[in-house]
């Protein structure tokens, strides 16, 4: 349920509401946009709408919410979010582009990849310390000392820095090392991780996984935010469909979908959507056109030699093209990075 208040309503109106509904046993999300003022009610209603909301002081209407995911939801919060990271804004007019190599492998190359990423306009470092890998033989990371190396590269560029987390354990590594958790596609329903990472107050970056609807999707968002952080990124990495010519099908009408439902920013990532290096470009420009809030890019600076994922890398010089002919686009599309 929302309360829509009166635009002339006053505080002590507002506050009166929250505390009815408070009373009831409900939990209260007051948010103020610029132009309206909304209450947002969890919990079984049933004893408050006894109360008559409708006729409370300051109440304009009631909105009964009939999606299962409530705080995620745009009619819970109209304006959309923008979430802070360490000074680095995503939603709202901002654009964000986080790029990397899908695994830290050492401290040399997270500082060499720093630098180009950097230099092409990236507010954010990302990094893999934990490779959930399909093959368990496969390269599957360097944990503790991966997210120190992400660390040490963050001091020496101002670089602000993601990295995936696969236990309740990694997050607590995380937590004052990097700035932004991500929940990998592989775990975007496993939900005592989701839970852990609503609790752990650090933002959160939630991919859709494989097989996810979009209203999945939100939900598994509702998850972290029910524990209290509101800090959350969604990011499209594609699906699986029948269709073998890509790794994924990136799903660009997600965007727009997430756009209509939650105020949440969304991201897409053509890396691990397509598998294929030549075809991140021509997706990366398509999901700033239809309106991603930033994207995520694999960067090597040899992809030939990469330990995870170095067919759909990006060189340094073929990074740097990519961002000199996204800048007019994002500036067209009225964000600024």
């Amino acid at each position: 349920m929302v309360i829509v208040m009166k635009p002339n309503a006053s505080e002590d109106s507002i506050q009166h509401v929250i505390h009815s509904v408070q009373d009831c046993g409900l939990i209260a999300h007051l948010s103020r946009g610029k132009d309206v003022t909304l209450i947002g009610v969890v919990g079984d209603k049933h004893l408050f709408m006894e109360k008559n909301p409708q006729l409370m002081d300051g109440v304009e209407r009631v909105i009964q919410v009939s999606e299962s995911y409530k705080l995620a939801n745009k009619k819970f919060h109209p304006d959309p979010s923008i979430i802070d990271v360490d000074g680095v804004k995503i939603g709202g007019d901002h654009f964000v582009i986080l790029a990397g190599p899908c695994a830290v492998e050492n401290e040399p190359l997270m500082y060499e990849t720093a630098d180009v990423v950097k230099k092409g306009g990236a507010q954010i470092l990302r990094g893999g310390a934990y490779k959930p890998r399909t093959s368990p033989y496969s390269f599957q990371g360097l944990e503790e000392d991966g997210l120190k190396y992400l660390a040490k590269a963050k001091e020496k560029t101002g670089l602000r820095t993601i990295s995936e987390v696969t236990s309740i354990s990694a997050i607590h590594a995380a937590k004052g090392v990097i700035d932004i958790i991500q929940i990998g596609a592989r775990n975007m329903q496993n939900f005592e991780l989701l839970k852990a990472a609503g609790r752990s107050g650090i933002p959160v970056l939630l991919k859709r996984g494989m097989a996810a609807t979009i209203d999945e999707w939100l939900n598994a968002a509702e998850y972290i935010m029910n524990e209290g952080n509101p800090n959350v990124i969604l990011c499209e990495r594609g699906i699986r469909t029948f269709e073998p010519s890509t790794r994924n099908t990136l799903d660009l009408s997600a965007v727009c979908v997430v756009k209509e439902k939650s105020h949440l920013p969304i991201i897409v990532d053509p890396s691990h959507a397509t598998g294929v290096r030549s075809y991140v470009a021509p997706l990366a420009k398509a999901a700033v056109a239809a309106g991603a809030d930033g994207l995520m890019i694999e960067v090597h600076p040899n992809p030939a030699i990469a330990l995870s994922d170095g067919p759909q890398s990006l060189d340094p010089p073929a990074f740097l093209t990519l961002c000199e002919e996204l800048k007019p686009l994002i500036h067209l599309m009225g964000r600024k990075m």
